[in-house]
């Protein structure tokens, strides 16, 4: 099993040229985002990553965890690695200086993200719904709540959770049944339970915040009447120190097909029957529309997870393919050579390299849409970004995680027969990134989000600016000198257009009152958009490569290599943009007509 070393080189290529990370540093509140400072950050979380992370890895897979007595207990090593992880301060790297983080842009903490999640994705699951509780406290908490609880969930002292789904009510959380019931000291007693609740008991820390959905007594029906409650393990005395247990308890851990290291909790509130203490966030009845700022921050580091891994499945399948020697060479003829020789072996790994490096760009991309976002004075220059941000986020959620699976189950493939088999550590990968198309809104719930709150709230506005520039980037491609951008730009623009008639037609639909044929085409349409968006970056890519070679600058071989793999996305996946057009198109016309299609 092949060590983890983070891509560094490629990272600071994407955060440079893609995200235009400089621009960022330029902005208000970022000013500190210096290059040296990125660099040191880029190379010490790399170092971290791969030196404490990895190599607990296969253990918390080998071990996962164990629901005894006292709680919830992780593998050997969590706990030591966990304090480590806080004490460099990596878990508020992005998180507000007033709170005792760093303040620095989700940029660069994209990236340090990212190696954690390739290092040991179950342990950086326990981080990500942190940093989204604390997202959501930011946003809703009172000042009260805030004094208290957010600098401990931001040094990493505490941790959150993300209390939604319940048995009954899967991702329809207008079924949930979780009640709230008002004290005359302002505090609720909550009632209920919640399954699925990543981190929801560990020995980790001392304390875990969790925020859950419930109803008030007169809640209206539905997800108007969802309030977010703030629920803490252990309640919080005046001082700031920690009280009696509160009645919040994990009965069961789940027993899954991968991440095993990170406790998938069922967790009931007011098994004793006085109810769990919590506090209101926010207004009641808006708990859903706050809940998704946790959702939007998780979604973006779930998609970050399918990068994560097919990066991982990547360098151990490279790793592999150079060391295995089998059959022969078929331009050369020379007998036994290693496999990383064979046509279909090259084919393969480019592809995995070409999918991550695309979708990487995306996710990293979209992070610096919202440190412009936030940074920017203007309404309009905010709401551009918010909106461009928000249409990206299903693309990268559903569309890396997507990648992932694709990508880890190719590592498996290169492997051969020895990535069935465990010891090799092939296989864990793919388990791993199985569940990532489904937590945090499955492919098809990131593909209806896409479509009817995203292109259409805004009568498509958002797509044809996205539109435009990707048109200008086909344009920059075609007007280069070299031939292999100019061929780049020939299967862009075709994809492009394929996207653009696509979306015409879903909107031509939608006006007719049948939603059938849009929500049949909606998940083909969010795999065509990830297409072209892709390709828009790889095309992007290969334009500033091409820039440095020609400036004579840097490492010649990697910018060669950064042109080869965006010819190689052109060549073998941009052409896919018509064949998803088709499908999208077809709409719901092969499942019509028919009584019973299942009988």
């Amino acid at each position: 099993m092949s060590d983890y070393r983070a891509p560094t080189q490629e990272m600071r290529f994407v955060m440079e040229e893609i995200a235009q990370l400089g621009e960022i540093a330029r902005l208000p509140g970022f000013e500190e985002a210096t290059p040296d400072l990125v660099s040191a950050i880029v190379d010490e979380a790399g170092r971290f990553a791969s030196e404490v992370l990895a190599p607990l890895n296969r253990v918390g897979d080998q071990q996962g965890c164990r629901l005894g007595a006292n709680g919830v207990s992780t593998p050997d090593g969590w706990q030591e690695a966990y304090q480590k992880f806080c004490a460099a301060g990596w878990n508020g790297i992005a998180s507000p200086a007033a709170f005792g983080g760093q303040g620095l842009p989700d940029t660069l903490g994209v990236a340090v993200k990212e190696m954690i999640c390739s290092a040991n994705l179950s342990f950086s699951l326990c981080p990500l719904l942190t940093t989204g509780a604390v997202e959501a406290l930011l946003t809703c908490a009172s000042d009260e709540l805030k004094a208290i609880y957010l600098e401990k969930m931001i040094s990493g002292q505490w941790t959150g959770t993300m209390n939604l789904t319940e048995p009954q009510a899967g991702s329809d959380l207008a079924l949930i049944r979780s009640r709230a019931a008002p004290e005359a000291d302002g505090s609720y007693r909550i009632f209920g339970q919640k399954i699925f609740i990543t981190y929801g008991d560990h020995d980790l820390t001392e304390n875990i915040v969790h925020l859950v959905l419930a109803r008030l007594p007169d809640a209206p029906p539905g997800v108007k009447g969802i309030s977010l409650f703030l629920v803490p393990k252990f309640l919080v005395n005046a001082d700031g120190s920690l009280g009696p247990r509160n009645d919040a308890v994990c009965t069961a851990i789940e027993h899954k097909l991968g991440i095993h290291a990170s406790p998938t909790c069922v967790m009931v509130y007011g098994d004793k029957g006085e109810g769990a203490t919590g506090y209101l966030l926010g207004e009641a009845n808006r708990g859903l529309e706050y809940m998704f700022i946790m959702m939007n921050a998780a979604r973006l580091g779930v998609g970050l997870q399918g990068i994560a891994l097919g990066e991982r499945a990547y360098q151990q399948a490279l790793a592999y393919a150079r060391e295995r020697q089998q059959g022969r060479d078929a331009i050369t003829g020379e007998a036994l050579v290693s496999i990383d020789h064979h046509p279909d072996i090259k084919r393969m790994l480019m592809l995995m390299r070409a999918r991550i490096e695309a979708c990487r760009a995306m996710a990293y991309y979209t992070s610096s849409l919202l440190d412009r976002m936030h940074a920017a004075t203007d309404p309009a220059e905010k709401k551009r970004c918010l909106y461009l941000a928000e249409f990206l986020i299903p693309l990268v959620k559903g569309g890396s995680t997507e990648m992932g699976i694709d990508v880890t189950s190719l590592g498996i493939q290169i492997h051969g027969g020895m990535g069935f088999i465990e010891e090799t550590g092939a296989a864990q990968y793919w388990r791993d990134s199985r569940i990532t198309t489904i937590y945090e809104g499955t492919t098809g719930i990131q593909a209806n989000d896409l479509l009817f709150r995203k292109l259409m709230r805004d009568g498509g506005a958002t797509a044809k600016t996205l539109f435009g520039q990707i048109q200008t980037t086909a344009q920059m491609l075609g007007a280069a000198s070299r031939p292999q951008l100019q061929a780049i730009a020939a299967r862009l623009g075709s994809a492009l257009k394929a996207w653009a008639q696509s979306t015409e037609w879903l909107g031509a639909s939608a006006q007719t009152g049948n939603y059938s044929p849009a929500l049949t085409a909606a998940v083909p349409y969010l795999h065509l958009a990830v297409t072209v968006v892709g390709g828009w970056f790889m095309g992007q890519s290969a334009l500033a490569a091409a820039r440095h070679l020609d400036a004579g600058a840097g490492d010649a071989a990697f910018y060669q290599r950064k042109i080869a793999t965006a010819a190689f996305y052109a060549d073998q996946l941009l052409p896919q943009a018509r064949a998803f057009a088709e499908t999208v198109q077809a709409g719901d016309k092969a499942l019509t007509g028919v009584v019973d299609l299942f009988g």
